[in-house]
Order: C-alpha cells, then structure tokens, then sequence
C-alpha cells in the first residue's frame, strides 16, 4: 500500500502531524502500536493521566482553600488509588473518542501493531492478528520515549515502579522515595507529598530544574519543604532493593541509606525506538534511542523526519504538536513560519510556567534588563483563591522596554503566561500592560501590577534627586508598594 505519509506513532506529534498532511490532500497512514493506545504516552501515561491526577488531589484533598479553612477542609478523607484513576478513565475515554474521530475525519488509515523499516521507504507492520507492508514517500517518526529502566534495579510494579507504572499502584503509600529530580518525578512527588505521603527526593545534580528561572525554582522547593519533602541532592544512588514486603532502601553512593514503602524510579526517559530497525532506513539513533534531527525536523535521511519526545528537549506535547505540523509542511514544500516565543509548562503543585528568556540568560548575554514583580498576595483574586506566595515576574529591556522573559509560579501560572506570551509574540513592551484595563479581580492584573513595579524601579534610578534622597520612604500602608509613586488613586 502507497502513502504520501507514513507516521509511526499517534502521539501529539503524531496526530498534528498527520492530520496537517491529511490538509495539504496527502494520503496518510498512522501506525499505532496497541490499538486502544491510540494518543500514545501523552493520553495513556503520561501528559493526560498526570494531570487529571493532580487536578483530583487538589479537589479531594481541598488544597486550594487550605489557607482559609486549614488542613481540616477535605472533600474526602481517607483518599484512595480509585478514588484518583476514577476521573482519570473518564477523561482518557473522551479524549481517545475526539482524535478517533479527527483522524477519521480527515480519512488517515490507522494500522496496529509493530512498526520495522525494511527499506527507506518500507514499512512492515505486524501484529498478533494482521500483517501489512507499507510504502511511503515520506516518513514521520513520532514514536515518543517510554521510562528508562535499567537491569540492575528490581523493578516490580508494586514496591519499585516507573512513572508508568505508577499509575496502576493499588493503595496510596505511606512513604516513597523519589530517584530523579526532573519535571516528570518532582510533579509526582509533589502530587504524593500532598496527599500526605512522606516524600524524599534524590538526584545527582546540586540544583533542580536548571532550565527555569532561580526564583522560581527556590519558590517550588519552599512550597515543597512546607509539605515535609526532604530533598538529597549531588547524590548518586548505587543501589534499590526490597528490605521486606513492606518496605526497600536506596544505597547512596556517600554511605547514606534511605529507607520508605516505595520507590519511584524517574530517572531519565529513552526513545522508543529499538524495535524499528532504524539501520534498514539508514538511521542510527543515539545512546539514548533518540534521533538527530535539524531545524525542520529532518533527519540525515531526507525524506525521514522526527518529532515528539524521540527527538530530545523539550520533550512538551504543545511543542510536540507544531514540531509535528512543522515537519509535513516542510515534507510537503509549504511554507510555515514558526512562532519564536515557546511556552514552558511544569504541573507541579503549585504550577510553574515561563516564555522568553530567564535572568540568566540574559546576564550572560550581557543584556541590561530590568525585573518587574507581582506577588500574588498583593492582588485580590490570589487572596480569593488562597494562593498566599505565588508570583509573576517580567524581564524587560531598560532602554527599550521591551518584554524579554515572563516567568510564574502559582495557581492558573499555565494559563496566564499566555498573555505574556502573546504581547512578546507581537513585538511589545512593558508599556502594554502600563496603559492596558484588565478585569478586577483576575490573576491577569498581576501584569499591570509587575509593570508599574518594574517601571518604579526605572523611575526611582532616573530621578535627579535619587542619589540625595537617601533611603527611601515607605508609602501609607494602604497603598501597594508596586504602584506607590505614579499619582494613582488605588
């Protein structure tokens, strides 16, 4: 069977990919693995599964109004597994009806089973049941990673598990130790850390999530230290095993040896990408199965491309997506200008999301910028929500004003980075959110509040009379800090 496009893998990248081809009136074909996988990682372990958890410990466990009626207000109090994976199945069976259907709509064949090259453009495919073999003038590798698990640790799926593992624990344990420190296992952590597990958290590197802003980072692991997680970072772990029925160790490598009911291995991820024969095709994929790939998406064979998580950071399923439209446009010789400006988003508890560029990108570059904040305990809806230390800060250019870098951390911080992200794509400065009228009370009027902060700061360093005033004097109490100074009627 002849295909203008073939993609293996139906994840994120997988779906847009194909579904942008299917547009352009390409005959595409999507090879699927397992067939009620169809939506890959993103819907059944990972992204989508993550999140709808996370969203169900915080409704059950009443964490958002923790800091208006205390720790006594819970939705439910002896919280369980099922009591968790109940909304889970609900959302994965919607979401797996919505892509069944946009792929049918748009007339892409789906095949189960294994996927192999037999040739640059030859595709086998072959299940228990069915065989096929598939010609395609053009090839879309979208078959994401899956956990790394090495031979040395004794997984089980009950005491020692992955992160996909995890989902199919039976009880809430009473302790866990968390192996890696990435987004992946610092998310789950948290998550467990606020149905009251005692949490530990080991990783080799001396600090946590080194692409994020500092700040921000300090602000997550304050959030996390409130819920008694312990952290042992710059430690290597040598050794996982189960003491008894009930309870496994960790050996460090410093002497240390920690002890809990479970242990969550989340040490890295590696590409799914070993049962492909990827040498037929004239590829070779990394040590850690992933695939090299340029700025389109293409790899060393031409009419090959890769996208999703084998293709390495940032490994996001909206980055996915337009790295999937991205490639078939470029495939198929249309042009397709991609957006600069990239939102980050980590679902831990509380969220943390970025665009543009962190103070440490912009010292090295020796950019003079400047920081404008926004407490989210300075604005009435973060007192409504109960969101006593979340924050909003903007980098922006000292002579020119321009928005370089919009980082949060706090309830909704996924949701309101857009507007951020929206004023960067069009080429604004912090003037927009000087002049501009948001709705009282949201969570947006941190950005006029994080502007006129900034704005003070520039001020105050301009003013004629700043290096004779001396310190400088604290406005009445009733007026925020942040629009002191700029004649406003607060």
């Amino acid at each position: 069977m002849h295909y203008d496009l073939i993609v293996i893998g139906s994840g994120p990248a997988g779906q847009k990919g194909a579904i942008a081809a299917a547009k352009l009136n390409k005959r595409v074909a999507i090879v699927e693995r397992r067939g009620r996988a169809i939506g890959g990682v993103c819907l059944h372990t990972g992204t989508i599964p993550s999140k709808t958890m996370r969203e169900a410990i915080l409704h059950l466990t009443g964490y958002r109004q923790r800091e208006v009626y205390g720790d006594q207000y819970r939705n439910k109090r002896h919280i369980r597994m099922e009591d968790l994976s109940r909304k889970l199945h609900q959302v994965t069976d919607r979401e797996l009806e919505v892509i069944q259907d946009q792929l049918e709509r748009n007339r892409i064949d789906i095949f189960t089973g294994h996927a192999s090259f037999v040739g640059p453009h030859e595709i086998e495919v072959e299940s228990s049941a069915n065989y096929a073999r598939l010609h395609g003038e053009k090839i879309l590798l979208a078959c994401g990673t899956r956990p790394s698990r090495p031979d040395h640790i004794p997984f089980d799926g009950e005491h020692i598990f992955d992160t996909d593992e995890f989902l199919h624990l039976e009880e809430i344990p009473r302790s866990m130790i968390v192996v890696g420190g990435g987004v992946i296992g610092i998310e789950y952590a948290i998550m467990f850390a606020t149905l009251g597990v005692d949490v530990t958290v080991v990783d080799g590197r001396e600090r946590l999530l080194d692409f994020c802003d500092r700040e921000i980072v300090d602000t997550l692991l304050y959030h996390a230290r409130a819920l008694g997680m312990t952290f042992r970072l710059g430690e290597e772990v040598t050794q996982i095993e189960k003491l008894n029925e009930n309870t496994v160790f960790v050996e460090l490598k410093s002497g240390k040896r920690l002890i809990a009911a479970t242990a969550l291995f989340s040490a890295g991820r590696v590409g799914d990408s070993d049962r492909l024969n990827l040498a037929a095709a004239g590829l070779a994929p990394d040590g850690r199965g992933r695939i090299k790939c340029d700025e389109n998406y293409q790899t060393e064979v031409p009419h090959i491309y890769g996208v999703g998580d084998i293709v390495g950071f940032p490994s996001l399923a909206s980055t996915s997506m337009e790295q999937g439209r991205r490639a078939a446009c470029h495939a198929f010789g249309q042009t397709y200008e991609a957006f600069r400006h990239m939102p980050y988003g980590l679902f831990t508890i509380p969220e943390i999301s970025m665009v543009g560029k962190s103070e440490q990108e912009l010292t090295a570059d020796c950019v003079p910028y400047e920081v404008g904040l926004a407490r989210f305990s300075e604005i009435a809806r973060g007192q409504i929500i109960g969101d006593e230390t979340g924050l909003l800060k903007l980098l922006f250019h000292r002579e020119t004003l321009e928005l370089l870098g919009v980082h949060c951390i706090g309830d909704s911080a996924t949701e309101i980075v857009h507007i951020g992200q929206t004023v960067m794509g069009l080429g604004g400065t912090l003037e927009y959110f000087r002049d501009a009228v948001f709705n009282y009370p949201t969570m947006a009027e941190c950005y006029k509040v994080a502007a006129l902060d900034g704005l003070n700061k520039l001020a105050a360093e301009r003013s004629p009379a700043a290096e004779d005033a001396g310190p400088p004097v604290m406005p009445p109490v009733d007026v925020p800090p942040t629009e002191a100074g700029l004649g406003l009627n607060v």
